[in-house]
């Protein structure tokens, strides 16, 4: 399935497309555009103005696509507030991990294209989202 996004990968367009890879759709096919009018008729657009898979209310896209999906894993749920921290920064959640995750996708953004960002930022999602599921099932954070 083809998905489109805006040009300029950051952290919400970066969490969503792991979540489409890994949740959704294992075989994606991403298209970067830079004026959502740009999407094409086959693609589902995420994280673009008009979007239905897009901030609503509250919730960055990433909230919107687990909530559309009824995805209610709770590590993804944990994933989202610290997604949510760093592209919205309302203090809505207590995700210290946001500001670390903020700086390091804006310095990869520096150096990389669209596609090189998913390809490296999914295994840092990857471990993020390790991480929690472990602290989850030991109800504290991993050694």
């Amino acid at each position: 399935m083809r998905w489109a996004t805006r040009a300029g990968v950051h952290i919400d367009r970066a969490a969503c497309a792991w979540l489409i890879r890994c949740h959704l759709d294992p075989e994606p096919e991403f298209v970067f555009v830079d004026d959502p009018a740009s999407v094409p008729a086959d693609a589902t657009p995420f994280d673009m103005r008009g979007a239905e898979l897009s901030h609503h209310g509250d919730d960055c896209s990433f909230e919107t696509i687990l909530r559309r999906y009824e995805l209610d894993d709770p590590v993804l749920w944990k994933v989202a507030e610290i997604v949510h921290e760093a592209d919205i920064d309302d203090e809505r959640f207590d995700a210290p991990e946001a500001r670390g995750m903020d700086v390091i996708l804006r310095g990869l953004s520096m150096i990389c294209d669209d596609d090189r960002m998913l390809e490296i930022t999914g295994p840092i999602f990857d471990g993020l989202y390790e991480f929690h599921r472990r602290a989850l099932l030991l109800g504290r954070e991993p050694a």
